[in-house]
């Protein structure tokens, strides 16, 4: 188990996604630095109001503290109480125009840790994506990725990861999905560290090449006020999810870190309507009825 050699890929990560991102989008990523009272911190880059995205956020952290909150070990109820460090890379993006999907990764590694006894470890992570106008080329590309990220380590890898995908990205409370999807899983500890590094460094470095040409494909739209409401509209869903299902933030907030960092996952323009329902046959409507439904695309 190599954890600076972990710490050292998610540092270049990061680092290699801000310089992409801000070469598209022309803007400067702001640079934050924070500690944490119990141990670590980490490092912010946050780009707004640029000339693509209206929110970027991509996160390192490293934290280490006495007892693993209770997000972190529901699943692994053996382990509360234990020591813990974890780190990884998170992000979140939010173009302006409504044409444009949101997008969402995050690489993390996690160490439990209990006297008398040995470490505790595993990987998780995953990407998805958010699109408020749907397009099946998109959705397809996306997923073609996914699936590439994980055929080195085996064929069952991706349909797996999917459907957990699809499962955890619900809005239970709405019988909604947060977006068409992608892969996600956690608790990854097998065959062996070398292998779970690889995986996870193979899906760190395959979101660059599923998203962004989604994003300038996109991008330059035509798009109407009717449009951006509505994208403000769905944008209340991804609040909703972050703020009541998401892990990781609740891992966040719970770990005593940095809520400005945590919080940066937040879309800045977001409205709530009561009981809106679409126009049937509108392209809104169609998002409902094609997209934001599990479905095999590659």
């Amino acid at each position: 188990m190599d954890r600076p050699a972990v710490k050292r890929f998610f540092l270049g990560l990061q680092e290699a996604v801000v310089g992409r991102l801000a070469e598209l989008d022309g803007g400067e990523f702001r640079r934050d630095e924070w500690s944490r009272a119990e141990g670590g911190g980490g490092v912010t880059r946050m780009l707004e109001d640029g000339g693509v995205f209206e929110r970027a956020g991509v996160n390192f952290s490293h934290v280490l503290g006495s007892g693993l909150p209770p997000s972190a070990s529901a699943g692994r109820p053996e382990l509360a109480g234990r020591s813990f460090e974890a780190m990884g890379v998170s992000l979140v993006l939010h173009p302006r125009n409504p044409h444009a999907p949101t997008a969402h990764m995050n690489v993390r590694f996690f160490v439990a840790e209990k006297a008398g006894t040995g470490p505790v470890w595993w990987f998780g992570g995953g990407m998805d994506l958010t699109p408020y106008y749907g397009y099946a080329e998109d959705a397809r590309h996306f997923h073609r990725c996914c699936r590439d990220a994980l055929a080195p380590f085996g064929a069952e890898h991706y349909p797996r990861f999917k459907r957990w995908c699809d499962e955890y990205f619900f809005l239970k409370h709405r019988g909604e999905a947060r977006g068409v999807g992608g892969i996600f899983f956690d608790d990854l500890s097998r065959p062996d560290f070398d292998g779970c590094f690889a995986l996870v460094r193979s899906v760190g470095g395959h979101f660059l090449p599923a998203y962004l040409p989604i994003l300038e494909r996109r991008r330059g739209l035509p798009y109407t006020d009717r449009e951006r409401a509505f994208q403000a509209y769905r944008r209340g869903r991804y609040v909703e999810f972050n703020l009541v299902y998401d892990r990781g933030t609740l891992f966040g907030l719970q770990s005593g870190g940095r809520t400005e960092s945590i919080l940066i996952s937040l879309p800045p323009r977001v409205e709530w309507r009561y009981d809106w329902k679409p126009e049937p046959g509108s392209a809104e409507e169609k998002l409902y009825r094609e997209f934001l439904v599990p479905r095999d695309w590659v």
